[in-house]
């Protein structure tokens, strides 16, 4: 009988496809939430059920973190989750599910800005190579969207925001809880920054009209993207900085458009040729900058 070991590059490859699926999927799913419930009520609950769905994993494996840790764990959830679900929900209210998604591919930039002003990150040159190649993929298809397609600025730069969120928090689990596992770090930090996020539910009014027919909806999208976008997927995530470190994990980012904007179609939004051609250019530079060797290197 053979045993078939997939080798490390193939599995980082695999939690790369499927990370950029499910969130990928996050932008459309949001956008359904927000057309029963309020912005602020689709983020909390995204967050609340992830929280909720991982909770007995933290009841299990809280007490294993070092009390010098929760402090780092629960921040992480907030820059990795918590923060900028609120961020996204409120963008979204102004650009369309495609435009966010691309938008998104920002993080490896924010990624590497932090590593090396924060961190000490060092990377090659054929990285660097890469990452510019990939983010004029991103200006292309940002570009070729139009933003016309928002009505205002400010809320383009809110995901912006979120992405420098997403940059700070790669790098800071790496650097800081390389030696708590994927899934203490993500059901423990998910679950503690459910505390608020159910403190929102409950001053927006949300827990009177949940059992409403027309907020059903809302309630299943926000409950799916939270357990499915946020629980499952930072579970992989965190897995995926551990097994391939911050620059590989912080491009899952650049599959993330590919699978918005094919929702975007269904969803009736428009893409032609300059938005393939565009991806062509963003799978090109994820390419160059992961092929071969170790991806990156955390300074002391």
């Amino acid at each position: 009988m053979k045993i078939f070991i997939l080798n490390k590059e193939l599995v980082s490859w695999i939690f790369f496809s499927v990370l950029s699926i499910i969130w990928g999927s996050s932008f459309i799913l949001m956008k359904i939430g927000m057309q029963t419930l309020s912005v602020y009520q689709v983020a909390s609950l995204r967050i609340a059920s992830a929280g909720i769905a991982l909770l007995p994993l933290t009841l299990q494996h809280i007490r294993s973190i070092p009390i010098n840790k929760l402090g780092v764990v629960f921040l992480s959830g907030v820059l990795g989750s918590l923060f900028p679900s609120f961020l996204f929900c409120i963008a979204e209210t102004k650009i369309d599910s495609a435009l966010a998604g691309t938008l998104n591919a920002l993080t490896p930039i924010f990624a590497i800005l932090a590593g090396i002003l924060i961190f000490g990150l060092q990377i090659s040159s054929k990285m660097v190579a890469g990452i510019s190649i990939a983010f004029l993929g991103s200006i292309l298809l940002l570009l070729s969207k139009g933003l016309k397609d928002s009505t205002n600025i400010f809320y383009s730069l809110l995901i912006v925001l979120a992405t420098i969120s997403y940059g700070i928090n790669v790098n800071m689990v790496q650097k800081y809880l390389s030696k708590i596992s994927s899934l203490k770090i993500a059901s423990v930090g998910l679950s503690l920054c459910a505390i608020p996020a159910l403190l929102v539910l409950w001053v927006t009014g949300y827990f009177k009209v949940f059992t409403n027919t027309d907020t059903l909806e809302g309630t299943l999208a926000a409950s799916t993207l939270g357990i499915f976008g946020t629980a499952i997927a930072n579970i992989l995530f965190y897995m995926l900085i551990k097994r391939a470190g911050v620059l590989f994990t912080s491009m899952v980012t650049y599959g993330i458009p590919v699978v918005a904007i094919f929702w975007g179609i269904l969803d009736h939004e428009s893409i032609g040729w300059k938005q393939i051609i565009s991806l062509i250019v963003i799978l090109t530079g994820v390419y160059i900058a992961n092929r071969k060797g170790k991806v990156v290197v955390i300074a002391d």
